[in-house]
């Protein structure tokens, strides 16, 4: 083979990367004639195929034309932009996909700021081209202004383009004519995107991803920058602080396809995973035994949001998970921490109590959700915005954020940003929808989603990205209504349920198990309520038999995750199990509750 080129598929979320990605290996023939892989074939875990979203980075290879072409998977919410800095290190070029009807949106800007950063050459490919009112040339004409905006180089500017619709797996230089298949798009490839510089000296590798077996132990990926590596070679490790430590290489894969093959011996370029090194870490460097030569570690964005994670302590605790000690929660978030390069774990002063950081609510609650289908139980606190004092100021993070709705009720959601000290910098209308941006801090965002989508009747699409810290914007209002809070433990009974129902909105089913403490709804006023939903009625021998059952109950109010840790208040945590998401006080006895609010 003589060449190799590696690239990344970057973009906002659902622009179409891992669609894109499968119509590649589809065209390059990497499945038998009589297998059918179905669709999106990356997103391969549970949670990604529920989600619909990207939420680790893939890797794959494909032979086009003599070439073989390492793909870069990466993904699209702003909260995994951990994910998105460190494979863009692996790459010689980027795709830079945007939607023929949206355009570039907040996560173009910040993916597309990263590419240019690491000197990355772009292709850009404007999909989904079939949309109905969709206008290309003017999607082609924005693209090159967030370029120039972004200080791109000359060289870069001077970008290709290619026009199509991954989904209906054709690409051409001009959207009006149609094409068969993406061959004119790897064809570009081909032709637009370096191969790696292959540079003289000493090897140099620098580990970019992590992969897991329960066979051989941890895997490190990443590419070759230099010299040359064989299997069964002794070499040194360096990692960011400088100090070297040496280990040896057992075996050496490189992508093929969906999968690995062992290979002897690796050339420079190539993305290669690394078998049998032990105590490494994301950044460091793989160089040579006898003189080593290190090269610059990642530098990964900061953290935004906080949260507290202790073990369940509720009275139903143990009945579903396996996992519940601190010990058992201390142990996984330190492993989370070895592949997690946006996440920081801080102890605190109890041994059941840990402060983990983040990207935002999402990029924690994936991992709270990966926790719980794993066995574990725990409890989580309000999610908090981190504040920095810089030169004696308060300052928090500041966000950009994008909103796609309606015409008829972009007023009602910019009331609702603004009270949210949110600023309105900008409205486009697009056909009759409008899209607003706003600069608005992190805290403002907590809770947002579900406010927007009551108002809007589920019309509006959110999105949102970092973008610095600044001066404390004052206080933000929160949640206005109080707490409806079980007083005895038991089972919820339809009657009281019923009896209780002008008091708000309840979280819960009828016949379900609560205890004391826990919060059942939502009061209709802003204080705190206790109720007896334990209570059953009084039986005399007036009343006819079957009278009761016929009790007509609303719904109940059911949150997922994300929409859980944002309702809560700062009394309150969200207890997680296997099978259960419930809401409950922090201090599950009233007194306790009352002497510790003074």
């Amino acid at each position: 083979m003589s060449q190799i080129k590696n690239i990344a598929i970057i973009a906002h979320v659902d622009h179409g990367k891992t669609t894109l990605v499968d119509k590649i290996m589809h065209h390059c023939e990497l499945f038998r004639v009589n297998k059918n892989p179905g669709d999106l074939i990356l997103d391969n875990n549970d949670l990604e195929r529920e989600r619909g979203i990207t939420i680790l980075s893939k890797n794959i290879s494909v032979e086009y034309k003599g070439t073989k072409i390492n793909i870069i998977d990466t993904p699209g919410h702003a909260d995994f932009g951990g994910e998105v800095e460190r494979v863009l290190n692996m790459a010689d070029g980027v795709l830079l996909l945007v939607d023929a009807f949206e355009g570039p949106m907040p996560q173009t800007r910040f993916v597309l700021q990263k590419a240019l950063d690491l000197k990355l050459k772009p292709i850009v490919v404007i999909n989904k081209v079939d949309k109905e009112n969709c206008n290309p040339d003017e999607v082609q004409e924005a693209i090159f202004d967030l370029m120039f905006e972004l200080d791109a180089e000359e060289w870069q500017l001077d970008f290709p383009t290619i026009y199509g619709s991954a989904k209906n797996s054709w690409m051409s230089t001009n959207w009006k004519n149609k094409t068969e298949n993406i061959e004119p798009l790897l064809d570009l490839v081909i032709k637009e995107i370096p191969s790696p510089k292959i540079m003289n000296g000493n090897l140099q590798m620098l580990i970019t991803s992590l992969d897991f077996s329960s066979f051989t132990g941890r895997i490190a990926i990443g590419r070759l920058q230099r010299g040359e590596l064989n299997s069964n070679m002794n070499i040194s490790l360096v990692d960011r602080n400088g100090k070297i430590s040496h280990s040896k290489i057992k075996e050496i894969n490189v992508f093929d396809g969906l999968s690995r093959k062992k290979v002897e011996s690796v050339i420079p370029g190539d993305i290669c995973a690394l078998i049998g090194l032990e105590n490494f870490e994301i950044g460091d460097t793989i160089a040579d035994y006898e003189s080593p030569e290190p090269l610059p570690s990642i530098k990964i964005d900061e953290p935004t949001m906080s949260m507290l994670f202790t073990i369940n302590n509720s009275p139903f605790f143990g009945k579903e998970g396996k996992f519940i000690t601190s010990r058992h929660l201390k142990e996984r978030l330190e492993k989370e921490l070895e592949k997690n390069l946006a996440m920081r774990l801080e102890y605190t002063d109890s041994a059941e109590k840990f402060i983990v950081f983040g990207r935002g609510v999402l990029h924690l609650s994936i991992l709270i959700e990966t926790m719980r289908r794993e066995g574990y139980e725990l409890q989580i606190g309000q999610p908090q915005v981190i504040i920095k004092n810089i030169n004696g100021k308060k300052n928090e993070p500041i966000e950009e954020l994008t909103i796609d709705l309606p015409e008829n009720i972009s007023g009602k959601a910019i009331e609702i940003i603004s009270n949210r000290r949110g600023e309105l910098i900008n409205m486009v209308p697009k056909g009759n929808r409008m899209v607003c941006d706003f600069i608005i801090p992190s805290r403002g965002i907590i809770g947002l989603r579900n406010q927007l989508l009551t108002a809007t009747a589920g019309e509006a699409i959110m999105n949102h990205r970092f973008k610095k810290f600044e001066s404390f914007k004052g206080d933000i209002p929160g949640r206005i209504n109080g707490s409806l809070i079980s007083m005895e433990k038991g089972i919820a009974i339809p009657y009281s349920l019923d009896k209780l129902k002008e008091r708000g909105v309840f979280f819960i089913n009828p016949n379900e198990e609560v205890y004391s403490g826990q919060v059942i709804g939502e009061n209709s006023r802003s204080d705190d309520m206790i109720i007896n939903v334990t209570k059953t009625k009084k039986l005399s021998n007036v009343r006819a038999s079957g009278s009761d059952d016929k009790v007509k109950l609303a719904p109940p109010l059911k949150f997922s995750l994300e929409e859980a840790l944002e309702y809560i208040q700062s009394d309150e945590y969200v207890e997680v199990t296997p099978n259960k998401i419930r809401l409950r006080k922090v201090f599950l006895d009233e007194n306790e509750r009352k002497r510790n609010s003074n």
